[in-house]
């Protein structure tokens, strides 16, 4: 993106998003902040989304499609009779949480918002660790969605994804170098008080803090297996 550009970003209140939104505000875009609720049960999510766009004073708005859940039942994020699973991302079970076509929802409102605001882009914070089970933050997928989007409105958007070639501990590190209050986010799918520290998106959490050398100030829940427990048997990524 240029410099002093508009964008809507689809902020969902989680590391990456976040690490993602002080960027942009970094770098001068003016940046409008989407949060969906589209019926998560880790829907603390929305609240550290509300907490940081008022600091950094975005303009932000939630946007209620939690109706979707009737459509989506085989989904652990959007059905609580369903069970989140444990572990690491590269167990098969963790693909109970995927939520059919999540992104291109997301984007395609985010994309009507542009389009209003007369803004440059839409930006989301998909990054290279999710591709293996979700299919709609592959690069191919963002690619084939920018050429939609950019034929949605006389008004062209474009889609900036700057994280889809990235880990997340890249991005971790970059969250530090920006001063990004990451104990803030939330990424935790089971919806606690606390992040469980057990659930897949929290091991991929702690790994991204471990890998980056960033020191994780989140605070985990009480039965969280310790970290090195979680080097040995589950970081199956690590050498």
């Amino acid at each position: 993106l240029n410099a002093e550009m508009k964008t809507v970003l689809i902020y969902s209140g989680g590391l990456d998003s976040t690490v993602l939104l002080y960027q942009l505000v970094a770098e001068g875009h003016e940046v409008s902040a989407l949060t969906i609720n589209y019926g998560q049960r880790h829907h603390k999510e929305i609240e550290a989304a509300r907490r940081l766009c008022a600091r950094l004073k975005v303009l932000h708005e939630v946007v209620d499609l939690s109706d979707l859940t009737k459509l989506m039942p085989g989904s652990s994020l959007t059905n609580r009779a369903v069970e989140v699973a444990e572990g690491h991302y590269e167990e098969e079970s963790m693909k109970s949480t995927v939520v059919p076509n999540r992104n291109m929802i997301l984007l395609s409102v985010a994309t009507a918002w542009a389009i209003s605001l007369k803004a440059d882009s839409v930006a989301y914070a998909a990054h290279s660790g999710d591709h293996a089970i979700y299919p709609d933050c592959r690069e191919s997928f963002a690619d084939a969605l920018d050429a939609v989007i950019r034929q949605a409105d006389w008004h062209e958007v474009q889609l900036y994804r700057p994280f889809v070639g990235s880990d997340k501990g890249k991005i971790a590190a970059l969250g530090a170098l920006l001063k990004v209050p990451m104990e803030e986010t939330w990424s935790c799918y089971k919806g606690g008080d606390l992040h469980c520290g057990r659930c897949g998106t929290c091991i991929e959490r702690r790994e991204a803090f471990y890998l980056s050398g960033v020191e994780d100030k989140t605070v985990y829940a009480s039965s969280a297996p310790r970290l090195d427990d979680l080097i040995v048997n589950e970081w199956k990524l690590l050498p």
